[in-house]
């Protein structure tokens, strides 16, 4: 496996935290456990000359997938299952009894391959029924990376990653391709708006969001870039909106104005 000395750790937790936010500064045996092996195997003989060669990369492809490796875990539907319920059962009564409102706005961020965002569309079509007709439900997914949007455009996924799903649900959203993958349906794929963005971006949305999922996203974050996005979350939000974060999450240490509801649950 490659070792990486001290400058190239430096260069490149240093240039992943400006352009990412990402902060790998403790992660050493992280790095070298994802890259030690990749590197070799592309042809660079060290750290530097690969780093060089993906900053140089045009398409800037090559960047997103030395962050995804650094940091992507696997995810599958209904991953966390609890939010889910939430959505069902506290966020989308919000929506339609609360607000009145038939104008679906809700934005997965980070959405990785796909799974959380077509969940969520498929609650949603679960939840209005007949009545989805007379509803805009178009959800954003957003992700820094084209590799994982094109997956999650494509929709096509192993059966391990459906094992959670309830069984009707699978037969009514998805097409078996054979025995060990299948598709989501056209009328999910058509419920979802994909978009590459990096969340240290400038926020420009026409109008507020109902909800955020930003589940498993910031954990490699330092405290004062999760500040700065949790506030820009709180800016774009709707009154009374909510925002849901991983499980393994907390915004205890961070300074924000969000009303706590449950564990990795928030309401502005």
């Amino acid at each position: 496996m490659l070792k990486i000395n001290d400058d190239e750790f430096n260069a490149i937790t240093n240039f992943i935290k400006s352009n990412y936010g990402v902060d790998l500064h403790k992660k050493r045996a992280l790095i070298e456990g994802r890259l030690g092996n990749y590197i070799p195997g592309l042809g660079f003989k060290n750290y530097m000359d690969y780093f060089e060669f993906a900053k140089n990369d045009g398409s800037g492809e090559e960047l997103v997938s030395l962050l995804n490796r650094l940091t992507t875990n696997h995810t599958y539907f209904m991953r966390e299952r609890e939010h889910f319920d939430f959505y069902e059962n506290a966020i989308l009564p919000w929506i339609d009894r609360e607000l009145h409102s038939k104008d679906l706005r809700v934005w997965c961020a980070g959405c990785s391959t796909g799974q959380e965002p077509y969940t969520l569309a498929l609650l949603t079509f679960e939840y209005l029924a007949s009545a989805a007709a007379a509803w805009e439900h178009t959800i954003l997914a957003s992700d820094l990376s084209n590799k994982a949007l094109d997956i999650a455009k494509k929709g096509l996924y192993p059966k391990s990653d459906l094992e959670k799903m309830p069984a009707e649900w699978v037969k009514k959203y998805f097409v078996s391709h054979d025995e060990n993958m299948f598709s989501v349906s056209d009328k999910l794929k058509k419920s979802l708006a994909f978009r590459r963005f990096n969340l240290l971006d400038r926020f420009s949305f026409r109008q507020p969001f109902q909800a955020i999922f930003c589940r498993n996203v910031m954990i490699y974050f330092d405290i004062p870039t999760k500040n700065t996005l949790i506030n820009k979350f709180y800016d774009v939000l709707l009154p009374g909106g909510f925002l849901l974060i991983g499980q393994s999450e907390s915004l205890s240490s961070c300074t924000h104005k969000f009303r706590y509801v449950m564990p990795s649950v928030y309401q502005k």
